[in-house]
Order: C-alpha cells, then sequence, then structure tokens
C-alpha cells in the first residue's frame, strides 16, 4: 500500500512536469510566431516606404510643343519653329525637317549639342538652354508629326543613288544605307534616323560634315561618309529626299 501511494504521487509529478513543460513550449513558441509576425510587419512597413525604381522617363508631348513652338523666354529658351517650321517641316534645306523623326535619335541629337559633341554654333546656343526634360518632351512632340514627303530632283543620278541606298558600293565597302535606315527611309529606332523625304541639301551637307570630320558623333557615319565620292553623295541624297 506505502509503495503504491509512492508510485500514485511519482506519476502524479511526472504528470504535472509534463503538462508545465507542455505550457511552456506553447508558451515560447507562441512568443517566437509573435516575433516573427512584428518583424514581418515592420519589413512591409519599410518596403512601402522605400522609393520606386527608377523607371523610364516620363515625357509631356504637350509641353514639348509649347517649348518648340514658343520657347521660354524666361529661361532664354528660344522656339524651334523659326528655323524648323510648324510641326517640323522646315521651309528649306538649310535647316533639317524634324516631323516623325524617332524621339530618342532627336533627343540624343539635343544633347549632343549641349555636350558640344556635334557641333554647330546655332543648335549649341539653342540646346544649352534646354533641361535633360525639355529635350524628351521636344523630341516626343516632333515624333507624333507626320513624316515629311519630299521628291527626287535630278532625274540623272536616281538610278545611282538608288544602287547606293539599297545596295552599297561592294567594290569601296560601303554598306546599303537601307540596312540601317530601312527600304523606305524611315530608320531603325532608336539608333538610326528617319532619312526619307528630308531636304537633300541638308543630308548631303551632313555627309560633307561626317566625311570631313567636322561631325564627329556618329563614328559608323564617318566610315562610310569617307568612302563616298562628292558625285555619290549627292547622288544618294537627292534620292533619298524621295523616299517615303
Amino acid at each position: 500500500m506505502r509503495q503504491s501511494s509512492q508510485i500514485s504521487k511519482l506519476t502524479g509529478l511526472r504528470a504535472t512536469f509534463l503538462a508545465l513543460s507542455i505550457f511552456a513550449l506553447f508558451t515560447v513558441s507562441g512568443l517566437a510566431n509573435a516575433a516573427d509576425a512584428v518583424t514581418a510587419m515592420a519589413v512591409t512597413a519599410a518596403e512601402a516606404k522605400a522609393p520606386a525604381a527608377p523607371g523610364k522617363p516620363k515625357t509631356d508631348a504637350a509641353a514639348g510643343e509649347t517649348l518648340y513652338s514658343a520657347g521660354d523666354s524666361t529661361r532664354g529658351v528660344v522656339a524651334c519653329i523659326t528655323c524648323h517650321g510648324p510641326k517640323g517641316q522646315s521651309a528649306v534645306g538649310t535647316w533639317p525637317k524634324l516631323a516623325a523623326q524617332h524621339a530618342a535619335y532627336t533627343a540624343k541629337q539635343l544633347r549632343n549639342f549641349k555636350e558640344g559633341s556635334r557641333a554647330n554654333p546655332i543648335m549649341m546656343g539653342m540646346a544649352a538652354t534646354l533641361t535633360e526634360q525639355d529635350m524628351n518632351n521636344i523630341a516626343a512632340f516632333l515624333s507624333k508629326q507626320a513624316p515629311s514627303q519630299g521628291v527626287a530632283q535630278n532625274k540623272d543620278t536616281i538610278e545611282l543613288g538608288q544602287s547606293i541606298y539599297r545596295g552599297g558600293i561592294a567594290s569601296k565597302g560601303v554598306p546599303a544605307c537601307a540596312a540601317c535606315h530601312s527600304p523606305n527611309g524611315a530608320g531603325i529606332p532608336a539608333q538610326y534616323p528617319r532619312l526619307g523625304g528630308q531636304w537633300a541639301e541638308y543630308s548631303n551637307a551632313q555627309l560633307l560634315a561626317f566625311r570631313e570630320g567636322t561631325r564627329k558623333n556618329s563614328p559608323q557615319m564617318a566610315i562610310v561618309a569617307a568612302r563616298l565620292s562628292d558625285q555619290e553623295m549627292k547622288a544618294v541624297a537627292d534620292y533619298m529626299a524621295g523616299l517615303r
């Protein structure tokens, strides 16, 4: 009887210890879960406050149109329309047509003028007052305009111009212009500009500038132009004017 009583007490003590252990285990587990929950909430809050990753810069074509057409006298920004015409349709070959030009290409040229990597006294002065956002906005506006239209003027050189544009000059290592500027002269965004419909006078002047080294912001074009004669430049420039 005495031994049975002792066994009974021992069993009771073991049961009590087991119950306390289980309770402690659940308590610690609950605290750990609570701590995890608090940590998770803190991480979520931190992520919510973190700045968003930078994306593609936003453009405002309407703001670009305002700058293009009226400039901004408070900042010394001169209207582009004076030389490049309404909606990018210039009236003479001295100034290039900019309508429907790829936005990334136009913005790059403006940056090059501002940085000085493309030399032109007039455009360097015009671009000097523009911010990066201004450049992107103007480029966005111009890219939305109707493409320029033009015609080849010299019937005697159309075949030569077409041959160079579409097939290049294998004997001189001159690649076909169409490979980069597309068969209809629309170009390939964003590296290769639209050339179709451009003034022949302007296109020829740029080829000469690349060949003579006065325009240096396209190594590829400098190599190509260096292999063209004056007659070949004029022929292909005239041919491109009629592309559409």
